[in-house]
C-alpha cells in the first residue's frame, strides 16, 4: 500500500486525454504530474490548460520521473502495444485506453511484459463504470430480471475526433474496432465473463467512403455458451450527438438504460448551444444538453478504482486480459 497519492502520468494530449484529466481531477488519491505528446506544443498547452507541472515531447522524459506510478495512454492505438512495453520496463502501472492493441500478439507482448515486471495492464473500458450501466447490472445480478436471455448495446455517433481513427492501418479497422469494443466487454461483464462460442457481424461503409476503408456501420452478434445471445449496434452516421444505450432481457423481466437521454435538458435555442454533448455538431433548434457529462460516462469512477488498484495492490476490475479477449472477439466478427 502506498502511503502518498499516486503520480500519474498521461501520454496523449487530445480528446481523450482531456477527458482522462478531468476524469482524475475528481480522484483524492491522484496526481497528475505530467503529459507527453510527440507533437510539438501539444504537451506544453495541454499542461497549461490543466494545470499539470511538468510536459515531454518524448517518451523517455516521462517514463525517467521516479515520482509516476502509473501512466494512461490516450496515444493512437497503433503505438499502444511500443508504450506499453517501454512503461512496462520502467515498472509504471498502465492503463491503456480502448482498444488494447492492434492485433493478438501485440495483446500476448503487452500482458506478458506486464506480468514480467511486476505492474498492473489495465483496460480503460469506461461502460463497465458507468452508473446507469452499473445500476442495470445490479438489477441482473439480484434476480430482478431473470435468467439473461438477450443483451443489447448500441453506440451511435457521427464519427471520431482523431484522424488516425479514419486510417486502418493505425486505428486497427472501423466503428467495429472503435465502438464494438466497447458492447464486447460490456456483454461480458453483464454475463459473469461466460465464454463467447460464436460471433457473426455485418459490416458496412455506408456515408464515410471519402474518409475511410474501414466499417462506418455494424451489427455484432454473439452467442455465450450459457444461452445468451448478444446484439450491439455500432455506427458512425449518426448525426446529433452521441448515442449509447442498453437493453437486458431476461426470464422474468427486462429493462432499458439510456445513458444520455434520461440525463440531459431538452433544449430548444434559435442561436444553438454553445456546447450540448459529444459530438453533437449543430444544435440550432431542440437539443439536449448534458452536465457532469464524464460523470454520467463513468470516466472519474473509473479512474478512481485504477488509482485504487496501484495504491492499495488490488486486481483491477477490468484488465489487459479482458482487452485481449474483446480482440478476439473483434477479429472473428
Amino acid at each position: 500500500m502506498m502511503d502518498k497519492k499516486v503520480g500519474v502520468g498521461l501520454i496523449g494530449s487530445q480528446f481523450v486525454s482531456s477527458i482522462h484529466a478531468d476524469a482524475l481531477k475528481w480522484v483524492h488519491d491522484a496526481e497528475v504530474l505530467a503529459v507527453m505528446s510527440p507533437s510539438a506544443g501539444h504537451a506544453e498547452a495541454f499542461a497549461k490548460a490543466h494545470g499539470i507541472p511538468h510536459h515531454f515531447d518524448a517518451l523517455d522524459g516521462i517514463l525517467a520521473m521516479p515520482e509516476i506510478d502509473m501512466l494512461v495512454i490516450g496515444a493512437p492505438n497503433h503505438v499502444h502495444c511500443e508504450i506499453t512495453l517501454a512503461a512496462a520496463k520502467a515498472g509504471k502501472h498502465i492503463v491503456v485506453e480502448k482498444p488494447l492493441c492492434l492485433n493478438m500478439a501485440e495483446a500476448d507482448l503487452m500482458i506478458d511484459a506486464c506480468r514480467k515486471a511486476g505492474v498492473k495492464l489495465m483496460y480503460a473500458e469506461e461502460l463497465c463504470f458507468t452508473p446507469k450501466y452499473v445500476r442495470l447490472k445490479g438489477l441482473l445480478d439480484e434476480g430482478a430480471l431473470g435468467r439473461p436471455v438477450l443483451l443489447k448495446q448500441s453506440e451511435k455517433h457521427d464519427g471520431p475526433h482523431s484522424a488516425h481513427f479514419w486510417d486502418v492501418e493505425r486505428s486497427g479497422g472501423g466503428v467495429a474496432m472503435d465502438m464494438g469494443c466497447h458492447a464486447v466487454q460490456f456483454f461480458r461483464w453483464m454475463n459473469g465473463n461466460n465464454p463467447i462460442k460464436s460471433v457473426y457481424a455485418q459490416l458496412s461503409t455506408d456515408v464515410h467512403k471519402d474518409k475511410t476503408k474501414g466499417d462506418d456501420n455494424a451489427i455484432i452478434i454473439l452467442e455465450f455458451e450459457n444461452g445468451v445471445t448478444a446484439m450491439a449496434e455500432e455506427s458512425w452516421s449518426k448525426p446529433g450527438g452521441m448515442d449509447d444505450r442498453a437493453e437486458v432481457h431476461g426470464t422474468e423481466g427486462l429493462a432499458y438504460a439510456d445513458v444520455l437521454q434520461g440525463n440531459s435538458i431538452q433544449t430548444y435555442s434559435k442561436k444553438g448551444v454553445g456546447y450540448a454533448v459529444e459530438k453533437a455538431g449543430n444544435t440550432v433548434g431542440w437539443s439536449y444538453t448534458m452536465y457532469e457529462e464524464n460523470w454520467n460516462y463513468g470516466f472519474p469512477q473509473e479512474f478512481e478504482h485504477f488509482v485504487d488498484c496501484v495504491k492499495n495492490d488490488r486486481e483491477p476490475m477490468v484488465s489487459g486480459e479482458d482487452g485481449r479477449a474483446v480482440l478476439e472477439v473483434i477479429f472473428a466478427a
